[in-house]
């Protein structure tokens, strides 16, 4: 009886313990699914890929591309870009290939016409498509063998070699610069301008502030650096009209002056939450609740080419921490030289801060309040004399 009612209590413990078990991964399942799925409705990603399908494009509007081909190209992916060069390459090749071996079957220079000993063909050393096809390749990147050349008996031979030289020329610069200003694209240097993989709220000169922090990877500067940010957010007019990803304007603020920046060491960039701010109504239990996007941008031109560069990044209510501030990322060592320590780029501390920017309103005004001195006019202070014993 005794091992019956054991065993019964060990099932029913370990009944309760899965249950409970079952109950905690389905609510973190559930946790997660919800926030990976709100991460993917982000406009920019945090490496500034910006998350936009277009659809129902008419054909007009495509033929736009194809006249700004340049521009097309360089908005290729490498794979495609490389085929369209390989492809661009080969068929002028086979092509001019091929109209090199009708000039010699027109003019019955091919072995299978029998020529003469005298015979004066076109093209010297054309046996075949093979040879037409490898004439082709020397003539278009100039090679020159010296095995296969043209004669002088053709005009429409001279004709057809001036023509492949000028296209040969024009598709050779074509897709070598192509592929030239790809590999120089401004886009690559941002690869090298680095945001913090989360944005903190905290207290700054006694305000309020949504801090950010930014790094430049390389020792060249960026020069005329601004940074600003756009919040994106779901708004419903007062006409009822409901506008996704409108725009509010977000001003950001460094320090040493938030145009021309030293971009030299890495900048907390910091946005003052005041009254005129969107992030003034928030407070730190309600942010998480929030739908919005912030997106930083920083623009600047490179030193070494004098392109202009833009870098963006985002972030959303769960990647913005109420009450934190970063950790300290610049020391001097003993030989008088600075170090920027990155392993402390993204950390953070927590402070004490306000739980909201009206709390700190009220009690900036509160001690405001304690430091003055009001007079009453209608009080009246009576004397007494005291007489003395």
């Amino acid at each position: 009886m005794e091992f019956n009612v054991f065993f019964g209590i060990v099932f029913t413990d370990q009944k309760v313990f899965f249950h409970g078990m079952l109950k905690y991964l389905r609510r973190r399942f559930t946790r997660n699914l919800t926030e990976r799925n709100r991460q993917r409705a982000r406009l920019v990603s945090k490496d500034g890929r910006c998350n936009i399908e277009f659809g129902n494009i008419k054909e007009h509007s495509r033929i736009g591309f194809l006249v700004d081909i340049w521009t097309t190209v360089l908005d290729l992916k490498w794979r495609y870009q490389m085929t369209i060069f390989i492809s661009a390459f080969l068929g002028s090749w086979f092509l001019f290939g091929l109209l090199w071996y009708a000039v010699a079957y027109v003019h019955k220079d091919l072995p299978e016409f029998s020529p003469t000993e005298n015979h004066m063909p076109c093209v010297q050393n054309i046996n075949g498509l093979t040879s037409a096809f490898l004439f082709s390749l020397e003539t278009q990147v100039t090679i020159g063998y010296g095995f296969r050349c043209v004669t002088e008996q053709c005009g429409e031979a001279i004709f057809l070699l001036v023509t492949q030289s000028i296209l040969g020329v024009i598709i050779n610069s074509f897709m070598c610069g192509a592929i030239l200003a790809k590999i120089s694209r401004p886009k690559k240097r941002a690869k090298t301008i680095t945001f913090s993989k989360s944005a903190v709220i905290s207290k700054r000169g006694g305000k309020l502030c949504l801090l950010i922090r930014v790094a430049n990877l390389r020792k060249s500067l960026l020069i005329g650096s601004h940074i600003y940010g756009k919040l994106l957010k779901t708004t419903v007019t007062l006409e009822g009209e409901t506008i996704i990803m409108d725009q509010v304007n977000i001003d950001f603020i460094v320090d040493a002056g938030n145009e021309n920046l030293f971009f030299i060491s890495p900048l907390t960039v910091y946005h003052i939450i005041d009254k005129t701010s969107p992030f003034y109504e928030m407070s730190a239990e309600t942010i998480k609740q929030q739908d919005f996007e912030l997106v930083v941008f920083l623009d600047g031109t490179i030193e070494a080419t004098s392109a202009t560069c833009q870098v963006r990044t985002s972030y959303i209510p769960e990647e913005v921490f109420w009450g934190y501030r970063f950790s300290p990322i610049v020391s001097k060592s003993k030989e008088g030289k600075y170090r920027v320590d990155f392993s402390n780029f993204g950390k953070t501390v927590q402070v004490d801060t306000p739980h909201c920017a009206y709390c700190l309103q009220t009690e900036k005004e509160a001690k405001l309040k304690e430091k003055k001195a009001y007079d009453n006019p209608v009080f009246q202070l009576n004397e007494v004399n005291e007489t003395k014993m």
